[in-house]
Parts: structure tokens; C-alpha cells; sequence
């Protein structure tokens, strides 16, 4: 999923996503540990996946506090 995608899913979507990405990097990582892992670039992957995730969360979450804040400075 790229960066584009990731910025149009909505709060609910994305939190699914991040679910997902999670329980796939467990199964990946227990993989590895068991030796079945042939890819252990997907370890990266979800990590980096994960890592977007909860970067577009986090832009989400100070904007909001922005506009409330500014919501809250015209009240004022």
C-alpha cells in the first residue's frame, strides 16, 4: 500500500490496516524464528508499513488538536 492510499483511507480503515499489519508481521516473525520465513524482507516491509501507519494517525491526531485549538482561540 503506498503513501497515497494510505492518506485517503479513513480513520477506521486505517486502524483496521495497522491490525493487519501487526498480526502479519507476528506470523512473519514467528516464521523466521521456525525457520519457514523465506522472505526476510518482509520483516522490513511491515515494519515500514506499520511505521506509515501510525505516521498519518499522528498527522491526523495534531492536526485535530490544531483546529480545535484554533476553534478555541477565536471563542476567545
Amino acid at each position: 500500500m503506498a503513501k497515497h492510499s494510505i492518506h485517503d483511507l479513513g480513520d477506521a480503515e486505517l486502524l483496521n490496516e495497522l491490525a493487519s499489519a501487526k498480526a502479519a508481521l507476528f506470523n512473519d516473525r514467528f516464521e523466521l524464528a521456525t525457520g519457514a520465513l523465506e522472505n526476510t524482507a518482509r520483516l522490513a516491509h511491515w515494519r515500514r508499513q506499520i511505521a506509515r501507519i501510525n505516521t498519518e494517525l499522528r498527522e491526523r491526531e495534531i492536526a485535530a488538536a490544531d483546529a480545535a485549538a484554533a476553534g478555541t482561540e477565536r471563542t476567545a
